[in-house]
Order: C-alpha cells, then structure tokens, then sequence
C-alpha cells in the first residue's frame, strides 16, 4: 500500500477520520512529522479523558439527586458581591439529564472567549434559567448580603419548570418551595452551580461594558466595577458615578 503523506496524514487526524488501529499503523511509521502528528493525537486524547472525568466528577451531586427521584435540579450563583460599582447578578438554572459540556467549569476558571460560547449554549440547552439583576441602590439600602439573595430567589422564581431541588454554592435560603443544599466552591462541584455561575458573570461583565461607555473614566469594561488601583485613583480625582455603591467603605471615603 502507498504510504499517505504527512499532509494527507494531518488532514485525517484534523478531520478526525481516524481509528486507533489505523494510529497503531502510524507508530510503525519512522517519519518525525508522523510521530510528532501521534504525539499531538495523544495528547489532545489524554486532555480530553481529562475533561470527560471533570466532567464526571462535577456530575455526582446531579446524579445522586437523580437516584433520590428527582426530576428537575437547579443550580445557582452570583456574580459581583464583591465590587464597588454595578449590580450583583444571580443566575438559576435547570439542565437537561443529559446534558454535556465538557470544559464546564466554575466562570472565573474560564477565559471570556469560553465563557461566551458557554453562555451560549448553556441558553440553548437548558430546560429552564432564571437570570436576576439587583441595582446598587438596592444593595446600598438592604446590604449585599441581603441583596444577593433577593437575587437569587428572583431567580429560581423565573424557572419553569420548577425545581424539585436546589443546588446552592455556599449560601443558606430560607422559604424554598424544595429542598436545597448549599456546597462549598459549588461552582467547582457542580456542573449545575457552574453553570448558574457563568450566566451570573457573562450577564454581569456585559452589563459594565454597558457602564463603561457612559462612565469611561472608572474603566469598567476592564475592572468590571472592582476596587482596582486605578479605579481608586479615578474615585479620588473625579467623585462617584451614580452606580457605585455607597455603602462601601472605598466609594464613601470617595465622597468625603
């Protein structure tokens, strides 16, 4: 049999047109760029065993409540408890018992190229997600603990079907219509909670691109709102903006 050329080769391994007993022929091949080409193959395969497992292990909450007979699991999560201007953003959602995202991880794990094209599909694909956004108004007069859970209860308030349970990362609420279980770092255990958390956090950065535009001086679009060195210099020099949260010790200091 003629012996395919390299390129041909990498055309197959691009196109994953190939098998591993046909991978078992190529390691008889002595060429570098055939055995460089294996190499990758390899690799990539072990990456993605790696991903599949994640995946699998992020699932045993989901599962263990699918053995416990139920139906419909929502996870939820936030995204901006932290900094001094903007919203804070909760997000719930309900996936189907087949869902597969591998890569599915925690939204700060996750470069913004990713966490879009998550966000996407995650839309897509969902039985059901609830997205909630609380103002710093808001957060100013009930504090931002208070606040985020406001937050969240919207959220789960806007899923239909409902949940017959709740995922939570590291948060207690009360007046459930389902039981709930809070996990610590959820958003790490939980491909539920993940996915709450990458909806919280895509939602949340758009809306303070959105901010930067009428506010270019604080730099949202970049510090997303945070206490970053040079939003605190830009305070000092120019006051606040009418998002930033008062009840913050930074943005009150500002305005003294």
């Amino acid at each position: 049999m003629k012996q395919k050329s390299i390129a041909v080769i990498k055309h197959l391994f691009e196109a994953e047109k190939i098998d591993e007993s046909f991978v078992s022929e190529l390691k008889l091949d002595e060429r570098k760029g055939v055995q460089k080409l294996i190499k990758q193959y390899e690799r990539q395969k072990q990456k993605e065993q790696k991903l599949k497992q994640n995946f699998v292990q992020m699932s045993r909450y989901e599962k263990n409540c699918y053995a416990n007979g139920c139906q419909y699991i929502a996870g939820v999560d936030e995204a901006g408890r932290g900094p001094l201007a903007g919203p804070v953003v909760a997000a719930s959602v309900i996936l189907p018992r087949e869902f597969i995202l591998l890569g599915l991880n925690d939204s700060k794990q996750l470069n913004e190229t990713t966490r879009n094209e998550f966000f996407s599909i995650i839309k897509e694909q969902a039985v059901s997600y609830g997205i909630s956004i609380i103002g710093n108004q808001k957060i100013d007069q009930v504090n931002i603990y208070e606040a985020t859970k406001l937050a969240m209860h919207d959220a789960i308030n806007q899923l239909n079907p409902k949940p017959d349970h709740i995922l939570l990362d590291a948060v207690t609420l009360d007046n459930l219509s389902c039981t709930s279980e809070p996990i610590i770092k959820g958003d790490q255990e939980s491909i539920t909670i993940a996915a709450a958390s990458i909806l919280a956090k895509v939602t949340r950065d758009n809306l303070m691109k959105e901010l930067h535009t009428k506010y270019p001086v604080y730099e949202f679009k970049s510090n997303m709102g945070y206490g970053t060195k040079r939003h605190m210099e830009m305070l000092t020099e120019h006051g606040i903006s009418p998002y930033h949260r008062k009840s913050y010790a930074p943005v009150r200091n500002a305005i003294n």
